[in-house]
């Protein structure tokens, strides 16, 4: 353990620095070195497009030195914590860029957050300077920040970002035009704490991930890489879609690719399918990351308006369920996209980076790829490897994993001797080196002390034909302790109802303690930012309705 300038312990030695450097995983740069390196070879690359507007690397260097200075103006040194809580704007690319030129430490908001949750995280994180937006969407971050303030002592500077300043708070715009000069650069750690993103909070209370510079570059450049290798159609560039926020581990990789590598990011403000496939023809776009929904509604109008977006090769899609017939489907729609599962987390993001080869159509649909960059271990309750191709719990060590947690003793436990981290997450591992997520320890339900895979449920309700998306989660039972209650969104005109689930479950072959006993339908699941299905939320719902419904039998 290393203490960091920012007063966090990290997982960090000589013997760690060692390896990765040794082995070039680590670059031992910053975000603000590779920017600078790019802007000398080609200051006019156009590296980002946000809401139509083409930003080259100069001009947000430009900027982000001149908000730097500001903030070193203002007191902030390096190791201080700096957040945003913005959409997919081009500002959070400028804000991300200065902290790294001063060594601070980012901590990244993501939006639909409010009141409580945010005076956590802004609390937790130490964060002196938050930039927010005035107004977006109708809601009044101005006006919540000046709320929790009296909470935040530590809380040095409220910056408004696109409108006026609200009460107490200076104006972003207003930090750029100041054109103070930075002189000379500070010199930052390339091991130190760059990042900490709050996970989100599926499973409890978010937890601080701390990531620093030099596993940053790691997330997402390889795969990009891989997944351009090779393009059948000569002269494209290597043109990134991004309709993850910014605030998530997936939107902030996408936001510093173009940085140290030769790729262009073109943003979504918020995603939308038609707009997408607009975007795709005309920026040429090659690849795409996003969540599961984001894929089926991407093929859903590509059907409906004919288009097959022959410049997308690749679609990695992850963070929810993704059910076999839609990687299939995305084969057929589109001309030569491959669209498969890759699995990771912001602790350990992109520990696979899918199937998209040749004939691999049926490895990107039954598996969550294939393992690159780190090392996986399967191990049972007892912390001890299980025979090949059994379930256990997924453990991974490599470069690009997170340094610890802010909280200590949430790092303690979740490493072992050796440097694995525990995912939580259940699997097992294939012949051809892909792992295949099977549920989540925490997802198992506990049906008479007979132990049962929501996922495992969810597999086989994903195949019923009226069935679009399937969540399986406890629910109290007065004999058993918990049982199955399924929440499914139907398909447009379908009907669905508990008999012909059950049936259907029937012909699975399955022992009957995996039979749902409960089925709700829906329009839509809870979801994180990340598209993930908030099963804390629907095992309360169930709670609160059979609550109900028990007091209402007794009247």
């Amino acid at each position: 353990m290393r203490k960091d300038a920012s007063g966090w312990q990290v997982r960090l030695d000589e013997a760690l620095i060692e390896r990765y450097s040794r082995s070039g995983d680590w670059p031992n740069k910053t975000l603000a070195d590779f920017a600078r390196e790019l802007a000398a070879r080609d200051p006019q690359r156009v590296t980002h497009v946000f809401e139509g507007q083409r930003c080259t690397v100069s001009e947000l260097l430009a900027e982000a030195d001149a908000l730097a200075a500001a903030l070193r103006a203002r007191g902030l040194r390096a190791g201080d914590a700096v957040s945003f809580q913005l959409p997919n704007w081009r500002e959070a690319v400028v804000i991300d860029l200065a902290t790294t030129v001063l060594g601070l430490v980012v901590a990244p908001i993501v939006p639909i957050y409010r009141d409580a949750e945010v005076a956590f995280m802004l609390a937790d994180a130490g964060v002196k300077a938050a930039f927010f937006p005035t107004e977006y969407r109708g809601f009044d971050y101005g006006a919540m920040m000046a709320r929790i303030a009296p909470q935040l002592p530590q809380l040095q500077l409220r910056i408004t970002v696109r409108g006026p300043s609200s009460a107490g708070a200076e104006r972003y715009e207003a930090l750029i035009g100041e054109d103070a000069r930075l002189g000379e650069l500070p010199v930052v750690d390339p091991h130190a704490v760059k990042m900490i993103l709050y996970t989100s909070g599926t499973t409890g209370r978010p937890k601080g991930v701390l990531h620093s510079h030099n596993t940053g570059p790691l997330r997402l450049k390889r795969a990009f890489e891989r997944w351009s290798r090779g393009s059948t159609i000569a002269g494209l560039d290597n043109v990134l879609l991004m309709a993850s926020p910014v605030t998530h581990v997936t939107g902030q990789s996408g936001m510093e690719l173009p940085f140290f590598s030769d790729s262009r990011t073109v943003f979504m403000e918020r995603w939308n399918a038609d707009e997408a496939l607009e975007l795709i023809d005309r920026e040429h776009v090659t690849a795409s990351v996003g969540a599961t929904p984001f894929l089926q509604e991407l093929l859903d109008a590509a059907s409906r308006s004919g288009r097959r977006l022959p410049t997308l090769q690749v679609f990695a899609c992850g963070g929810a369920e993704v059910p076999p017939a839609l990687i299939a489907r995305a084969y057929a729609v589109l001309e030569q996209c491959r669209a498969f599962r890759v699995y990771g987390s912001s602790e350990v993001p992109l520990t696979t980076l899918g199937f998209s080869g040749e004939g691999e159509m049926d490895l990107a649909a039954q598996t969550d790829g294939k393992v690159a960059d780190y090392e996986v271990r399967i191990l049972d309750d007892d912390g001890q490897r299980v025979a090949p191709g059994a379930e256990g719990e997924i453990c991974v060590r490599g470069p690009a994993m997170l340094l610890g947690y802010g909280n200590p003793e949430a790092t303690a436990a979740s490493f072992d001797a050796e440097g694995f981290f525990a995912t939580g997450d259940l699997g097992r591992l294939t012949a051809d080196g892909a792992i295949v997520v099977t549920g989540r320890k925490k997802d198992l339900i506990n049906r008479g002390g007979e132990k049962v895979s929501a996922k495992e449920v969810e597999d086989i309700l994903h195949r019923m034909p009226g069935i679009k998306e399937a969540a399986v989660v406890a629910m109290p039972h007065a004999r058993l302790g918990e049982t199955l209650c399924a929440y499914v969104i139907a398909h447009a005109g379908a009907e669905v109802d508990l008999e012909s689930v059950l049936a259907f479950v029937a012909k699975a072959g399955v022992a009957k303690q995996k039979y749902p006993e409960r089925l709700e339908v829906v329009d839509d699941f809870p979801r994180t930012a990340s598209g993930k299905i908030r099963k804390d939320r629907l095992r309360s719902m169930i709670r609160e309705r059979l609550q109900a419904e028990t007091a209402a039998a007794t009247l």
